[in-house]
């Protein structure tokens, strides 16, 4: 396990040094995008429109902002993950045709993910869950903001961030996955515990 610092554009070859259970600080821009926003960046690529922000080589955050308006200046006021798993059936289409490097959330993500940054060299990392002001502090500046008209949840928000983190490797580029592997360390502990419970 190491604590490493990347800034974006972040290259393919520093993704796939990350291993699973390194602790990651990011700085640079992360690009915010939840369910909403995957299938509309997807039915874009199917009409052949472009998209407002290119996702290459940079962190996507799977986050709903909560976000104020102060004259022209937006402020980030929390930034706390989305559970992952709800991007599932479109996160490794997103993976393979966009190129994020990271992809940001929390509570894990499934095989056809981890396929997919297998193959583009990219790695997903876990944030705390419950620690959205802490992720605000880390935001400096809202750069840009795009589909607002899905709601401030589902719109694109482009994050300048300094020091993000500490964000836990939890899938590398070699397909190795932290959550996948303690849910097999449970299974296999699970009967000597309900032995030792009598259940």
């Amino acid at each position: 396990m190491a604590a490493i610092r990347l800034r974006t554009p972040v290259s393919e070859a520093d993704a796939r040094r990350l291993s699973m259970n390194d602790h990651l600080f990011l700085s640079g821009v992360l690009i915010t995008a939840r369910d909403m926003a995957h299938q509309r960046a997807l039915q874009y690529l199917r009409e052949g429109k472009p998209l407002p922000f290119s996702f290459e080589n940079i962190a996507l955050f799977h986050c709903g902002p909560i976000v104020e308006k102060k004259g022209s200046e937006w402020r980030v006021v929390a930034a706390g993950p989305t559970t992952s798993s709800r991007m599932e059936l479109v996160e490794p289409a997103f993976i393979r045709n966009f190129q994020p490097r990271i992809i940001i959330g929390k509570g894990g993500m499934g095989p056809e993910t981890a396929q997919a940054l297998r193959e583009i060299g990219g790695a997903y990392c876990v944030f705390t869950g419950g620690a959205a002001v802490l992720a605000a502090k880390a935001v400096k500046a809202v750069r840009d903001v795009a589909w607002l008209d899905l709601g401030m949840a589902e719109a694109l928000w482009m994050l300048e961030v300094k020091d993000f983190g500490p964000l836990v490797v939890a899938i590398d580029s070699e397909g190795n996955n932290l959550h996948a592997r303690l849910a097999a360390l449970v299974e296999s502990r699970k009967s000597k515990v309900y032995k030792a419970l009598r259940l």
